[in-house]
This record gives C-alpha cells, structure tokens and sequence, in this order.
C-alpha cells in the first residue's frame, strides 16, 4: 500500500448509496482533511463506485482550490462512464448533480478483478452505461453487447475486458473532443434526462443504471416519434436491455408532475426548457439544436393532461462522422467495423 511506500496516506470512509452523495459528505471529508492539515500538494485517491468518484473529486477540485486525484473504480459503471471525463460533483433536493465541478483525474486505475464481487444487479446497472456507448457511437459494438449478453452476464474474463476497454475507449473519444460539454458531449446525456428524473422522484432507491435504462427505453421511443431514429430501434434498445436484467419501466413513485418537475431543474435544462440528447446519421462533427416541442410530444414519459400549466422540451440532435453509426444506424450497420470518435 501507500504507507508500505513511505507515504503518508489516510483513509477516510463513509456509507455507500447515492443518498450519501451530498453536501454533508463532501464537507466531512474536506474538513478531515483540514483537520490532518494536507496541504495544496495532497493528492486524493477515490476507491469505490461511481458515487465514490464523484465525490471524491469534488473533494479534490475545491480543496485548496484543487488538487490532483486519481480514479481507482471498483463497479463496471465507474470504469467505464462515471470515473472517465472529469464531472464531479453531489446532490441536492432540488436534484442530482446540481452541485459540481469539471476536474480530470491525473490516472484512473481500473482492476477488473473488482467485478468478480459485484452483485447481479450492479453489474446490470453498469451495462446499461455500456448500452448507452453503443446506441450513440458504435453499431459494431451495440451488435457485440446483444451477442454476448450470455458471457458477460456470466462475467467471462474476455467479454467484460473487451466491453471495458471499448467503452472507455468511446467515452474518452468524446471527452477529448469536447471536455466541457459546450457540444458533442452532451450526446453522453442520452437516457440520463429521463433517468435522473427517475433517480430524484424515487429518492434515489434505484440505481443509477437502472434509472438511466428506462430513460433510454423512453427517450428510444421518443426519438422515433421524431424522426431522429429509424422504426424499430427503441424496440431493439429495449430487448438488449432486457437480456441484462434492467428495468424498463417507470417506477411508481415517477408521477406526470414529480417528473416534469425534476426535469425542469435538470441541470442540462435552459431557461425553463427540458433537453433531451440523441444521435443521427450524417457527415461532419456534433450541431445542434434542433427543434422544441409542445408537452405532449414526450409519449409514454408522461401522460397529459397534467396539473402543471405548461412544459417545453428541447431536443438536441448531433451529426456525427459516418462512421460512427449512432442510434439511427443501428438497425442497418451491425458488424461493421465502427472506427475511431472524431478527435
């Protein structure tokens, strides 16, 4: 370990959960380390699941005005989404990730031996993160995800190895190519409106994952009904999703005005306006916007009329390299070697 080393280290814990992500935890361990009295050359070291990183770095990119940090994820979904790209961060009751900083990781350290202890359920949570990479990025992969969902969900050495790597290779792509989210990284937000709304009114019962695969589910759905994806492509979303145990459905506690409601204070929101990301074919790098909808262009999401006077939605589509097949090629690609994100 560090101390083995000769280096000073301290350990400091605390309850796992995405309701231990908050305000109260990020000051604990900042005034811990006041109290051993670190200086601007510490460094912070985030052991754990994506709540971990998250606020871990935030710890680290407010303490002393920042520090460096390093991400050692130990669940699928921290090493192949959250621990990549710098967001940190905590929540609020207003909702979640409302509080938060960009602050990149010097070194993420991913051990795959670490999912040898996770639950059935953690490790379906972090597919859903890897069924995200594949609609918006890379039919080829999306394919793999459906063939191999017997391996991986056995947890075949090979299978999760590859998965892991092609999905931190597609999310570092789009991080490097737009680190502060000022365009193409948004296309990473697809099924995360939907999903934090689910998240927020469910009082963070479900699981990230869980929570981001029925907004996939409903944002799939929605996409078709705009054109923005071919027939048939929220249908296969769902079914591969379903191979790996995931929720479709929105949980009771998700009602018509709970989420619109956390969707207007979604941190991705303007001026009042809801955003929804999604991808579509073409040639040249990430634009948008492109167009805004009436309330009732969001189906199955939620059921009008609602007590709330009025709600707009705005939808953000991307073009991206052809190559890349995003989530309205899917259906006609499979197979195909995908290459690299546009840098």
């Amino acid at each position: 370990g560090l101390r083995s080393q000769a280096l000073y280290a301290e350990l400091f814990e605390f309850p796992a959960g995405e309701w231990n992500k908050t305000r109260e935890t990020w000051a604990a361990l900042s005034d811990r380390m006041l109290a051993r009295q670190f200086g601007r050359d510490a460094a912070v070291i985030a052991l754990g699941g994506g709540v971990v990183g998250d606020v871990a770095g935030f710890v680290a990119a407010t303490y002393m005005r920042g520090v460096p940090y390093v991400q050692v994820p130990t669940t699928l979904l921290a090493m192949i989404d959250s621990s990549i790209g710098g967001k940190t961060g905590v929540d609020v009751p207003a909702g979640k990730n409302l509080l938060g900083a960009f602050h990149q990781p010097r070194l993420v350290l991913a051990d795959l031996e670490a999912l040898a202890s996770l639950s059935a359920q953690q490790l379906a949570a972090g597919m859903a993160e890897a069924v995200k990479h594949g609609v918006i990025a890379d039919a080829a992969y999306f394919a793999t995800l459906e063939r191999d969902a017997g391996a991986i969900t056995a947890r075949d050495p090979g299978a999760l190895e590859r998965l892991v790597a092609r999905s931190v290779e597609l999310k570092a792509g789009v991080v490097a190519a737009d680190e502060r989210e000022a365009g193409c990284r948004a296309i990473l937000n697809f099924g995360h409106t939907v999903g934090h709304a689910i998240e927020a009114t469910a009082k963070f019962a479900a699981l990230h994952g869980e929570a981001v695969a029925i907004g996939m589910a409903f944002e799939g759905r929605l996409a078709e009904d705009l054109g923005i994806a071919e027939r048939g492509t929220a249908d296969r979303i769902r079914r591969v999703l379903e191979r790996y145990g995931l929720p479709l459905e929105l949980p009771e506690t998700a009602t018509t005005d709970a989420l619109i409601a956390a969707m207007q204070l979604d941190k991705k929101s303007r001026e009042g306006t809801v955003q929804l990301d999604g991808g579509r074919a073409g040639t040249g790098r990430a634009k948008g916007p492109s167009r805004q909808l009436a309330p009732p262009s969001l189906p199955d999401i939620i059921t009008y009329p609602s007590t709330t006077s009025h709600m707009r939605v705005h939808v953000s589509t991307f073009l991206w390299e052809e190559n890349q097949r995003p989530i309205n090629t899917i259906l006609s690609t499979a197979g195909v070697d995908s290459g690299q994100i546009a840098q």
